[in-house]
């Protein structure tokens, strides 16, 4: 599973011009499924996003988490994490989990995260969404769990 996390001012999600999610300070979160992925990769994202301390203390340190400062979180799905692009020109997505799993590990993920008690919105799986975000900082960490 590989996620893409953001550091953000605010986040929004939209679908055929409609708003579907925002979120104010938090975390934007791209979410990949790989084919190979298990329950303790799902384990691994649920444990390790709510905890990473990327944001600012009193010293202007990135000690804080997301949970420590009441943030949200926004997860929005992207197979496109999984393209690999060694050969050729088009990537390959041979890697990507196929939908019916991708769907459920998704949603695992999220639900996993808000029984911790934070806010988390998502966007809309299978759909092609327009994600619109001010990256603070920039901070942009990259989290692959098959890398633990």
């Amino acid at each position: 599973m590989i996620a893409v996390i953001q550091r953000v001012s605010h986040s929004s999600v939209t679908v055929r011009g409609e708003l579907i999610s925002r979120i104010d300070q938090g975390l934007m979160v791209l979410l990949g499924v790989a084919v190979d992925d298990t329950e303790k990769d799902i384990a691994y994202m649920v444990r390790k996003i709510p905890k990473l301390r990327v944001f600012s203390d009193d010293d202007d340190k990135m000690n804080l988490s997301v949970q420590d400062i009441g943030g949200q979180i926004q997860i929005v799905s992207q197979f496109t994490l999984l393209g690999d692009c060694r050969q050729g020109n088009r990537p390959s997505y041979i890697e990507a989990a196929r939908p019916d799993k991708a769907t459920d590990y998704y949603e695992r993920v999220v639900a996993g995260i808000r029984q911790q008690g934070l806010e988390v919105v998502t966007g809309a799986f299978g759909e092609s969404m327009q994600v619109e975000l001010l990256n603070s900082g920039p901070v942009t960490i990259i989290m692959d769990s098959r890398q633990k």
